[in-house]
């Protein structure tokens, strides 16, 4: 699945190299971003069909169509970003620099208009502006799969993002009992089929005026509603 998943992203990528000096910005965004989501919720079709993954997401359609929304999510698997922007077209993620350079992968990033990370300044500069002209930011404030369960400690940016583009956070829970694809498993090892993950609509929070108290808000939230998950490759559960 992985590996048509990757074929389909060469194929979109090398369609998205010619579209990108051709269409409007704004009309760009809309279709790179749209062409994203259709990818991926066909991948996550045909691995249904297939009996390997199941993913139960469908409360994610009632933000579809909402502008100017931060959504935040625990961030337990690689798949985590796929789960939550084949529901929402909207959204935008944010890439590493060096990823936006790739030949490969970058055609269809740069047309979707996703946010580079080359700075936090510029970062947080981009996701306002993309924000206040009505894009959604999908955001795992853990920065990285979680490695201290039940989340890492969060990292700064989105609690101010929300202030300065004066947006709401919403917050959503991705549960899965499987290990795969968590930090440190590899990627050609299977688990147990069928894979189960569930995305739960959590509280939203308004802007804050004090970004900082909100992070640590958010952290604690996230650190008491992330349900059980198995314990990481190569330690024991307690």
């Amino acid at each position: 699945m992985l590996l048509f998943l990757g074929l389909g992203s060469l194929l979109w990528n090398a369609v998205a190299l010619l579209l990108y000096p051709l269409l409007p910005r704004a009309t760009g965004r809309r279709i790179g971003r749209a062409a994203i989501a259709a990818g991926y919720r066909f991948f996550w079709w045909m691995a249904r069909l297939a009996g390997m993954m199941r993913l139960y997401s469908q409360p994610l359609d009632t933000l579809r169509d909402e502008p100017g929304l931060i959504v935040v999510a625990n961030h337990p698997s690689m798949l985590d970003a796929m789960m939550l922007v084949a529901r929402l077209p909207r959204s935008a993620c944010i890439m590493k620099a060096s990823l936006m350079r790739n030949p490969f992968l970058a055609p269809g990033a740069r047309l979707a208009r996703y946010l580079r990370n080359d700075s936090p300044r510029g970062l947080v500069r981009l996701a306002v502006q993309d924000l206040q002209q009505g894009g959604q930011l999908v955001l795992f404030p853990e920065g990285t799969r979680t490695t201290v369960p039940p989340v890492n400690p969060f990292r700064g940016g989105v609690s101010l993002i929300a202030k300065r583009a004066g947006v709401p956070i919403q917050t959503v829970f991705i549960d899965t009992h499987s290990p795969y694809l968590c930090k440190g498993w590899p990627l050609w090892r299977l688990p147990p089929l069928p894979i189960e993950f569930t995305v739960r609509l959590g509280r939203r929070f308004e802007p804050s005026d004090d970004p900082a108290a909100q992070l640590r808000e958010l952290e604690a939230y996230f650190a008491a509603g992330v349900r059980q998950t198995p314990p990481l490759p190569g330690k024991r559960a307690p």
